[in-house]
């Protein structure tokens, strides 16, 4: 199965052995594959590609077109993450039995799933409302003094800004990755610093022969 990052590879990797640990048995998933993400710029329009655009000396007015994208209608990227939560909760109402009052996991996870597609309707029209006033928002960046009095809110990098924007030959990845953490690496010690060999010292001159 591909992953889409690193995150989900690693992920999944740590439940397949949780699960190996309990049933004592031999793996049974495929082998986990790392799919090639196109860089933002490769598609300006995708999720990640509007996550690029939103630099903080963006205009205004591209702001607002990146906002009013994410909630359009037809592919919006909210717009369709909704649509999904809302398949997955019909999926797990399908499978509700309430036969039983003291067990019906199917309706736990419909709960959770009717919440979060009611809380990304409640984002759909935050956004909305924030439209008319992204126009308002000045169009220079303010003094840094001011940004302090809030918290930034993007905690989670795109893959490719911690990656690279390109695919990389394997071999040469490894061989700069050996020599950034190799402690043999010449002229670097284990914390950066300089570990070359001093200088030699210098020749004891000898005696001048009688001609």
């Amino acid at each position: 199965m591909p992953y889409s990052s690193i995150g989900e590879a690693v992920g999944a990797a740590m439940q397949h052995k949780v699960r190996l640990a309990h049933s004592g048995q031999a793996p049974v998933d495929p082998p986990l594959q790392i799919r090639y993400i196109p860089p933002p710029s490769a598609d300006p329009r995708s999720l990640p590609g509007m996550v690029a655009r939103l630099e903080e000396d963006a205009h205004p007015h591209d702001v607002a077109a990146i906002i009013e994208e994410t909630t359009s209608a037809l592919i919006g990227p909210l717009t369709q993450l909704t649509e999904l939560v809302a398949a997955a909760a019909d999926w797990a109402r399908a499978r509700l039995d309430f036969t039983d009052p003291h067990a019906n996991p199917a309706f736990v996870v419909w709960t959770q799933l009717a919440t979060a597609h009611h809380m990304l309707g409640l984002a759909n029209q935050d956004l909305d409302t924030a439209l008319s006033g992204i126009a308002e928002c000045p169009i220079e960046v303010t003094d840094a003094r001011h940004h302090d009095k809030v918290q930034v809110l993007r905690t989670r990098e795109l893959l490719h800004d911690v990656m690279g924007s390109g695919r990389t030959d394997p071999h040469e990845a490894r061989h700069r990755a050996a020599l950034a953490t190799s402690p043999t690496t010449p002229g670097l010690g284990s914390a950066g610093q300089d570990t070359a060999a001093p200088p030699g010292k210098a020749p004891t001159p000898q005696p001048r022969r009688a001609r």
